[in-house]
């Protein structure tokens, strides 16, 4: 079920698989800037891992983390963190433009790294990321939260692999956000949390490569805007792209900062795919005055009409994987390349964008 009370942040939880034994796979919290901290924590926990340090300068944010998850240690520095030989993993969600150097220094204590998205903001980071990904075999995983800890996707995901709807031809989605209450100054900030296009929208992309198969695509055009927060002349509220896969496959995707107070949950998430033999849509978060539990999914292929209302019902196999991945050295979640090239392609959406206000 989701967890809704501060309004900004949601943190799914689901039922406790563990995919390891106790105390096999401590891993610590680092950085508390997003609230997407706490799903990460939470599919962690869940699939059998151990949250042992929390470390944060903000004093504030611990409290808060601490009440959530009253078994934590409160690290004295990240540096005790990083040294605790025992740590197999760093979940982060850092501000986004500081997600790459946190990552840097994780990894250079030989842990794996776990962002949350978007994992950094520019193609110099990524290619710093992707150097040390390869230089030291540790993962810098990503927390695409909008498939990753959402039932419906996952629903999707073994239908379009199954078949059901022959082969993918297009996605479509829509990620609107509400900005709810007081931010921090840093969300105001291009710089600091990237853009629309890359914070957001990276979720679309990751998305779209991975129901249409893609291994890459090419951005055919990008827009952005700010057209009622001229307070925070240096924001977007707007955005949308258009990518071709390099499979012939075509993804259009909008997100935007404008979910009305009247709305039950923070964002009407919404998601198509369009195939040869039938299409699927996902109403994630909810299904409008239908549903307020969301995790509805529809279905039309030849053989008829489908709805399939799937919470608690399907899972998060993907923390459990990531687990796995970490302590067998494979790589069955997602690969390193996907989770690279997805925010890649949500850098370029980015640069390319052009003003539309």
């Amino acid at each position: 079920m989701f967890q809704k009370a501060d309004g900004a942040n949601y943190a799914p939880k689901g039922k406790p698989t563990p995919v390891c034994g106790k105390g096999e796979f401590p891993f610590a919290a680092v950085g508390l800037d997003h609230g997407h901290i706490y799903g990460m924590c939470n599919g962690l926990i869940e699939a059998g891992g151990e949250l042992k340090w929390v470390w944060d300068p903000d004093p504030e944010k611990v409290r808060d983390f601490t009440k959530r998850y009253p078994g934590v240690k409160v690290a004295r520095s990240e540096a005790e963190v990083l040294e605790d030989s025992d740590i197999r993993l760093v979940a982060g969600a850092a501000v986004p433009a500081d997600r790459c150097e946190l990552g840097m220094r994780v990894m250079d204590h030989g842990k794996d790294y776990f962002t949350d998205k978007t994992p950094l903001t520019t193609l110099e980071q990524l290619e710093q990321a992707r150097k040390k990904a390869s230089e030291t075999g540790l993962k810098y995983a990503v927390y695409y939260s909008e498939r990753l800890h959402v039932e419906s996707a996952v629903f999707a995901g073994k239908l379009v692999k199954q078949g059901a709807i022959g082969r993918v031809l297009q996605v479509l989605g829509t990620g609107p956000h509400r900005i709810g209450g007081v931010r921090p100054d840093w969300f105001w900030e291009n710089e600091r949390f990237g853009g629309i296009l890359c914070d957001i929208g990276s979720h679309q992309i990751e998305q779209f490569l991975f129901y249409s198969g893609a291994k890459d695509a090419r951005v055919v055009h990008s827009q952005v805007a700010n057209y009622n927060h001229k307070e925070h002349p240096d924001f977007q509220d707007f955005g949308d792209a258009v990518l071709v896969g390099d499979n012939g496959t075509s993804n259009y995707f909008r997100v935007d900062w404008f979910t009305p107070d009247g709305l039950s949950t923070w964002g009407d998430g919404r998601l198509t795919i369009l195939g040869t033999d039938g299409y699927i849509e996902l109403r994630k978060y909810l299904d409008v005055c239908r549903d307020d539990e969301g995790d509805q999914v529809y279905m039309v292929n030849h053989e008829g009409m489908q709805h399939f209302s799937v919470r608690g019902q399907v899972g998060y196999p993907f923390f459990g994987q990531l687990i796995r991945d970490c302590l067998d050295r494979t790589e069955t979640a997602m690969t390193q390349e996907h989770a690279f090239k997805a925010v890649e392609l949500a850098i370029l959406a980015q640069e390319k964008a052009a003003s539309i206000e």
